[in-house]
Parts: structure tokens; C-alpha cells; sequence
């Protein structure tokens, strides 16, 4: 076997996963039961198995920390400051993702302590890099609300023109979350 003199990173995975409920924009996040940043809420995710595909570790990891199996990812982007974890240098490729309300029951599981949906103006303090994280996903999102299929992820399969036109108020009325100061 080859073995480079340069050292590697290791590699993660997060999923950023979206609802409304009752007009409010929420985000399904994850108390980390682990050390470092145990008792911190975070972005669902976790490490990539060395033979694992990158979208297949992104719908495990959600799998695994929340009980949640959703349909299409979307990748987001890269993070990788060198020091966005004390374990050592990690790289995450982060996704994002839409569920109606009430659609999924969320467990804590694996190396979660607990999950729970947050509303976007009540979030508690989070792990690592993940408001940046958050940030980008919501920027995101709000660029895509003229989007009509968008929309309709979010809601029931029946729904009335108000409901569609609420999901939009409720994306660009959620409040933006710039990196923590």
C-alpha cells in the first residue's frame, strides 16, 4: 500500500433538513451526546466510512442521529477551516433538505442525546461552524422561494393558495443567521 508523506483530512457529513410548521420556518437539529461539544445542539451528521459514497453518509448519518429518511439532498457546500474541529483537521460536505410538517417522527439515536425541531428565530447555541452552516442553507433556500416545486415540498398534498403563499412569508420572515460573532 502507497502512504503519503503529506497527513489527510478526515471527511463529514451534514444535513441541514427544513419544515414549516404553524408559519414558522424550523430546522431539525441534533444535542450532541459526544465529546467535544457535548450537551451543544448541532446539525445533524457525522464521519464518512472510507468506502462510503458522500450522499448515501449524508442520508445514514440523518438516518442514524434522527430516524429521519428523506427523498432528494441537495449538496450544499464545502466547509473546511482548519480549525472548525478540535479533533483534528475535518472537512464536511454539507446538504440540505425539505420536509413537510408532520411528515417524519424524529429520534434521538446513535450519538445524539436528543432532536428536536427549532423555530429559525429561536435557535440555541450551536456546534462548531454550524450557524455558518445554517446561514448558507437558509440564503439558500430563500433564493429558491419563487421556485414553485420548492414550495410544494414543503407542503400537505392538498393544500390552498393561501398555504402556498404563506411558505414564502415564512422563509423570508424567518430571521437571517450570520456566523456567530
Amino acid at each position: 500500500m502507497y502512504s503519503y508523506e503529506y497527513p489527510h483530512p478526515a471527511v463529514t457529513t451534514d444535513v441541514v433538513v427544513f419544515t414549516i410548521r404553524d408559519t414558522e420556518l424550523e430546522v431539525l437539529l441534533i444535542e450532541r451526546g459526544a465529546d467535544p461539544e457535548r450537551g451543544r445542539w448541532a446539525i445533524p451528521g457525522g464521519f464518512i466510512g472510507i468506502d462510503e459514497d458522500l450522499e448515501a453518509a449524508a442520508r445514514r448519518e440523518l438516518l442514524e442521529e434522527t430516524g429521519v429518511a428523506v427523498g432528494e439532498l441537495e449538496q450544499l457546500h464545502a466547509f473546511g477551516r482548519p480549525d472548525r474541529d478540535p479533533r483534528e483537521r475535518v472537512i464536511t460536505i454539507a446538504w440540505m433538505t425539505i420536509l413537510r410538517a408532520g411528515r417524519a417522527s424524529i429520534r434521538a439515536a446513535s450519538d445524539a442525546a436528543d432532536a428536536a425541531w427549532f423555530p429559525m428565530r429561536a435557535l440555541p447555541e450551536l456546534a462548531f461552524d454550524h450557524r455558518e452552516i445554517l446561514a448558507l442553507a437558509h440564503e439558500r433556500l430563500r433564493m429558491q422561494i419563487d421556485d414553485p416545486a420548492t414550495v410544494r415540498r414543503f407542503l400537505p398534498e392538498e393544500f390552498t393558495p393561501a398555504q402556498m403563499r404563506a411558505v414564502p412569508e415564512a422563509i423570508l420572515s424567518a430571521p437571517g443567521q450570520g456566523p456567530a460573532p
